[in-house]
C-alpha cells in the first residue's frame, strides 16, 4: 500500500488516517444549507476546520447531492477560485472537488494540491488537465449514472467488484499517461448511485477495494444511508453516525476520511489509534 499521497506541495503521510474537512462554497449543500457560500464565510470555515484538526481542506463549488442541477462553469469558477487563492496560504493541502477541466486547470495554477473528481476524470479534458500537471494529487471516485439520476436508478447486484474494477481501470488510464501511483487515491463513492445495503457492503468488504494497492478515501459524512439505518432524517443531525462510520472505515484500512464534523472525528480517531497501538504492542 502506498504510504504517501504525493500532491502539488505536500507528500501526505498516510501512516495514520488523514481527516479531510469539507468546505462547501454552495448555496444548496444538502448538509450545511449554504452556510459557507460566500468567499469570506468559506475562508473562515477553512480556518475553523484547521483549528479543529483537519489535515486537508476539500473545497467544492457545486453540490452533488442526488437530484442537484449542474452549475455553469463561470459560476463555479466565481465561487471556487477566490477561496482557493487564499486557502493555499493556510499551510495545509488544498483539494478541490470538481469534474470540470477548466476549473481543474484554474485551481492548479493557483497552487491547489489535489483534484477530487466524482466523475473519475471521465468528463472532457479532465484526464488531460491532471496528467499535464507534474505532481498534483488525484482522487478518483466511482459514481453510477450522474447526480441527477443516480438514486432514481441505483446499481444492481454485487457492487463491490464492479466498483473495484472501475476504479482500477481509471487508475490504469492515468498510469498510461505517466501519472505515478503515489499521486492516486480511490473513493468508492458512498451514496453515489448505490442502495443502502450496497453502501454498507462497500464498508464491510472494504478490504477488497484495497487489494489494488492504492489508498482509499471514505466519504460517509452525513450520508442518507446513515439516516436510513438510524432514523435521523436531518443531514445536519447525523454527526454521531458519521463519526462512527469514519472510524469503522479507518479501522478497515481507509487512508483518508472526508468529513463535515472534523473535531469530533479527530477525537474519535485518537481513541481508535490508542486502542490500535495496544493491539500491536
Amino acid at each position: 500500500m502506498t504510504a504517501v499521497w504525493q500532491t502539488t506541495r505536500f507528500a501526505i503521510d498516510l501512516a495514520r488516517p488523514q481527516v479531510m474537512g469539507i468546505v462547501n462554497v454552495t448555496p444548496d449543500s444538502f448538509s450545511d444549507g449554504g452556510a459557507h457560500a460566500s468567499t469570506e464565510a468559506a475562508l473562515r470555515h477553512c480556518e475553523h476546520l484547521i483549528k479543529e484538526g483537519a489535515d486537508i481542506l476539500d473545497i467544492g463549488g457545486e453540490s452533488t447531492r442526488p437530484g442537484s442541477p449542474a452549475v455553469p462553469l463561470e459560476e463555479e469558477l466565481a465561487r471556487v477560485v477566490p477561496v482557493v487563492r487564499e486557502a493555499v496560504k493556510l499551510r495545509v493541502p488544498v483539494s478541490v472537488d470538481t469534474y470540470k477541466s477548466e476549473v481543474m486547470r484554474a485551481v492548479l495554477e493557483l497552487g491547489a494540491d489535489i483534484v477530487n473528481d466524482i466523475w473519475a476524470l471521465r468528463r472532457p479534458g479532465a484526464m488531460d488537465a491532471v496528467s499535464a500537471h507534474p505532481s498534483c494529487g488525484i482522487c478518483l471516485m466511482h459514481m453510477h449514472r450522474d447526480p441527477q439520476t443516480m438514486q432514481v436508478a441505483p446499481m444492481s447486484g454485487d457492487v463491490v467488484p464492479a466498483v473495484r474494477e472501475f476504479l482500477e481501470e481509471q487508475a490504469r488510464a492515468l498510469a498510461a499517461r505517466g501519472v505515478q501511483k503515489e499521486r492516486i487515491v480511490l473513493d468508492p463513492g458512498i451514496g453515489f448511485g448505490k442502495t443502502v445495503e450496497q453502501n454498507f457492503a462497500l464498508l464491510a468488504r472494504q478490504a477488497e477495494l484495497l487489494a489494488s494497492g492504492l489508498p482509499l478515501l471514505a466519504g460517509w459524512s452525513r450520508k442518507s444511508s446513515l439516516g436510513a439505518v438510524t432514523g435521523i432524517e436531518a443531514a445536519g443531525e447525523r454527526m454521531v453516525p458519521s463519526v462512527a462510520a469514519a472510524v469503522l472505515a479507518a479501522d478497515k484500512g481507509a487512508a483518508i476520511v472526508r468529513v463535515h464534523d472534523v473535531r469530533e472525528t479527530v477525537a474519535a480517531l485518537a481513541v481508535w489509534r490508542a486502542m490500535s497501538r495496544e493491539q500491536q504492542s
